[in-house]
């Protein structure tokens, strides 16, 4: 019986040891890692143990799920590390079958790492060149078409509220408010003042050939600080302004072009690091880190993964720091993760679906997160914080709707504001966290403070221009006073009708008095909104005031600014101008404007009598009667063709926000009718403007001025082209900043103006000068013009006894002038260093010239 126990004792013992593993449960670990400061999930984030390799990665929302089968805990500490972020580590309790452990990561500076050079190619290159080659199959523009449904979360915050900040009095007077509905961004992290948040829904249609786009957002849900009305809000939420592409060789965020980790210049801009293979969802990936080359260049840092199989972008997570050469940015952050489409029309599977035995042709991202850092502008401010959500879903490839459905780029539904409760918890992609469902009460309770509804008011005139009471603006402040050698102390009021009067009509006014002069001047116009769809404007507008030889309400435009600096200090060729006009203007399809416009109009100089004068009747020379001032009746056409040119709608105003690729025309006739309503001349006038920007890759960015003109009829020199010039100490663009105002006047012209930004493309590799964080320009100005003697004879050599102004002509050599210069000097200022070429023996010619601007450019 002894002998026989014993077996049965050693068999017990061993069962007691090995107990664990046979009866052990699987164990679960779960959890968020997310930003201290900001709150905001870290997605492809590591979660490991300490001292194993036991780990997992986070999922575009942050989250994690660490399955252990064995149900063998093999540490007391859970880490979590990312890119950018300082390590944080974590208590595990091996006795729980499942738990959550939550990290929130502060941010760490990036430092370049030291690039070793060793024999044999960098692997991370074979990569990179094949997924370069298979760009074009994956990149989602190679696709017939497709569409979407989107949906796009933007939140705006006050971030880094100091101590003292948070002590002004504005701010005790917010803060009263929101400290019970106090905000933090995590358990490290710090308190952030919403500003902003909105939710939209839209469809989003894609065309290749021709390339066509178009976005129906359907629904919106709007909160702001200042946000009285969310209908021009509503049109820049949407995905359409959410758009990264990374296949494309240049990525434009925030007007400035970043070069794409898999660009075709990949490795003249970027460090490359085979870091591991790892699965991504269903697809084993390479992960590579990318640095840029030069901290100060604008390109990225972070991670890639890439498809072992397709060598298909899978996940991207990269940030650019303040190392870049940006003004207010401490960090940008972008992550997206893309999923491959097939052929629906093949198969009749609409949308993504994992990779199976030949590769997909395109992949579309599913989901983007940008996160843009605006730092303080000074120490006792507060910093910004904007970040962006776009979630895509339901896919459809290779069903290419009608050319003429894209024709309207961007529609807003009409009940796009209106929903019934309940709508976005059953719509939204992803559920609000609890810190944005106390954004939409914090921001509401904010908008209730007295202060902030002042200052918010104010804020409102300084952009826009104007005071809203109820159904009437009352405005432009910025010309509500001038002073000059003419008027005196000019003063002026006008108002104009909001869309709350109506969408259709728009009536308009304004009265100006003088005390010098005592004339009364005034201006009154009414709009007819025909169409919003296709975008078509009727009017009438009749005004009488002062204006400048050269520097016309008319050549201005609404530029506001710009004409309230013409009604100020001496004016030279002064003249009262009554002007009654009408017009049409209509969008006849995407791209392409229509405009056609009668006007009529008086000129009656202001200046000594002498200076102008002209002959009646070109005929008859010397023995023609000579007159001082003129009327003249015209009709003008002008066409506008501007491809991919993108609109948004405010108010009973489109406004329009460029195109940029491709170049704007506009084409314009202008026939002057003799007789009509007493006009005194027949003429023909052709001229053309072109507006370009053209993206140079690493060297920078052209805009370019093509300008010409033709007059074949012969006319006072005031209805000429009397080409710009500038002798103030202040850069302007559009003109030619060496010639002197009145220099050189033109019945058949062309001109160009070139301003080419080398951004940091030469300061960046001075050591002891990128710091700073200059940009390198150059400019170039050239014309060419002539002026036929039948429009020079026009002019006697005298009138009443006195000498008359000439007009001043170009000759065979044309003028041009060039010049070099440093932008963003402390952030915002610009000087331009200025040779004049030609004409430089001309009197009163300035042949060198230092001029100074000032912008505010990222």
């Amino acid at each position: 019986m002894k002998k026989s126990g014993l077996p049965s004792l050693a068999f017990l013992v061993g069962l007691l040891f090995s107990a664990p593993s046979l009866f052990a449960q699987p164990k679960t670990l779960t959890g968020k890692v997310t930003d201290a400061e900001t709150g905001d999930a870290i997605p492809f984030a590591n979660v490991y143990f300490k001292g194993t390799t036991t780990g997992t990665t986070t999922d575009f929302d942050g989250r994690f799920v660490l399955k252990l089968a064995n149900g063998i805990i093999p540490g007391d500490s859970l880490l979590a590390s990312s890119l950018n972020y300082q390590v944080r580590a974590k208590a595990v309790n091996r006795q729980l079958a499942s738990q959550t452990i939550n990290f929130q990561l502060q941010s760490s500076a990036y430092i370049l790492r030291e690039v070793v050079i060793s024999s044999g190619e960098n692997p991370a290159f074979r990569i990179m060149r094949e997924v370069v080659r298979q760009k074009g199959r994956h990149d989602k523009r190679s696709l017939e078409a497709y569409h979407y449904e989107s949906y796009t979360k933007v939140e705006v915050d006050v971030d880094n509220i100091s101590d003292r900040f948070r002590n002004k009095k504005v701010m005790k007077k917010i803060t009263r408010v929101v400290d019970s509905l106090a905000r933090m961004a995590g358990e490290d992290g710090k308190p952030i003042l919403p500003l902003f948040i909105s939710e939209a829904l839209s469809n989003y249609y894609y065309r290749a050939n021709p390339v066509r786009k178009r976005e129906n957002i359907l629904k919106t849900k709007i909160t702001g600080v200042g946000i009285s009305d969310g209908s021009i809000v509503s049109q820049v939420i949407g995905s359409s302004f959410q758009e990264y592409n990374f296949y494309e060789n240049w990525l434009r965020i925030l007007n400035k072009d970043f070069i794409s980790p898999i660009a075709d210049g990949w490795k003249g801009s970027y460090e490359y690091f085979l870091a591991d293979s790892l699965y991504v969802g269903n697809f084993f990936c390479y992960r590579i880190e990318v640095e840029p080359k030069r901290q100060q260049d604008l390109a990225f840092t972070g991670t890639i993964w890439i498809d072992r199989q397709s060598y298909a972008l899978v996940q991207i997570d990269v940030t650019i720091g303040k190392e870049a050469n940006l003004n207010f940015i401490e960090k940008i952050k972008l992550q997206q993760e893309l999923e491959p489409a097939v052929d629906s029309t093949s198969t009749g599977l609409p949308g993504p679906r994992p990779s199976a035995a030949g590769s997909p042709t395109a992949w579309l991202p599913s989901k983007t997160r940008v996160l843009i850092d605006i730092s303080e502008v000074t120490n006792n401010s507060a910093g910004m914080l904007a970040k962006f959500y776009t979630s895509n879903q339901h896919f459809v490839v290779n069903q290419p709707q009608e050319s003429s459905f894209y024709d309207v780029p961007l529609e807003v539904a009409e009940d796009s504001r209106q929903q019934e409760d309940g709508f976005w918890d059953e719509h939204r992609h992803a559920p609000l966290t609890d810190d944005e469902k106390k954004v939409f009460v914090m921001i509401d309770s904010i908008k209730n403070v007295p202060v902030v509804k002042t200052y918010v008011e104010i804020a409102n005139i300084l952009v826009n221009g104007y005071k809203t009471f109820g159904k009437i603006d009352v405005g432009p402040y910025s010309v509500a006073y001038a002073n000059n050698n003419i008027e005196g102390n000019r003063f002026r009021l006008g108002f104009r009708t909001n869309d709350q009067f109506s969408r259709k009509w728009v009536l308009k006014a304004y009265g100006a008095y003088g005390t010098r002069d005592r004339i009364f001047k005034y201006g009154a116009g009414v709009d007819y909104l025909a169409s919003r769809k296709a975008w078509t404007v009727m009017g009438l507008r009749s005004t009488y005031d002062l204006e400048r030889l050269g520097a016309t309400t008319e050549e201005i435009g609404n530029n506001t600014l710009v004409l309230a600096a013409t009604k100020f200090g001496a004016f030279r060729r002064a003249y009262f101008q009554e002007e009654n006009v009408a017009y049409v203007q209509r969008e006849i399809k995407k791209g392409f404007n229509q405009n056609v416009r009668f006007r009529t109009f008086t000129f009656r100089p202001q200046y000594p009598i002498g200076q102008f004068a002209y002959y009646k009747d070109s005929e008859l020379g010397i023995d023609s009667p000579i007159a001082d001032r003129y009327r003249s009746s015209e009709l003008t056409f002008e066409t506008r063709l501007a491809k991919d040119e993108r609109y948004i709608q405010a108010g009973n105003e489109r406004i329009s926000l460029g195109a940029d690729k491709w170049p704007i025309l506009v084409l314009r006739y202008t026939l002057g009718m003799k007789g009509v309503l007493n006009s005194d001349f027949r003429y023909d006038k052709f001229s053309v403007d072109l507006f370009h920007s053209v993206r140079l890759g690493a060297l920078g960015r052209t805009n370019y001025i093509l300008r010409g003109g033709y007059i074949p009829s012969t006319l006072p020199y005031p209805m000429l082209r009397i080409h710009l010039g500038n002798q103030s100490a202040f850069y302007y663009v559009t003109s030619f900043n060496l010639m002197n105002y009145y220099e050189f006047i033109s019945d058949q012209y062309a001109s160009l103006h070139v301003t080419h930004r080398f951004e940091g493309l030469l300061f960046n590799r001075i050591p002891l000068v990128k710091k700073w964080k200059l940009r390198f320009l150059a400019t170039a100005d050239v014309l060419y013009g002539s002026l036929r003697p039948d429009n020079i004879s026009l002019i006697p050599s005298e009138y009443q006894g006195l000498p008359v102004d000439r007009p001043s002509a170009l000759g065979k050599v044309p003028y041009a002038e060039v010049g070099y210069g440093v932008d963003n000097i402390f952030r915002f200022i610009r000087v331009d260093f200025l040779h004049r070429l030609t004409y430089r023996n001309r009197p009163e010619a300035q042949n060198f010239g230092v001029k100074v601007s000032a912008s505010f450019s990222l």
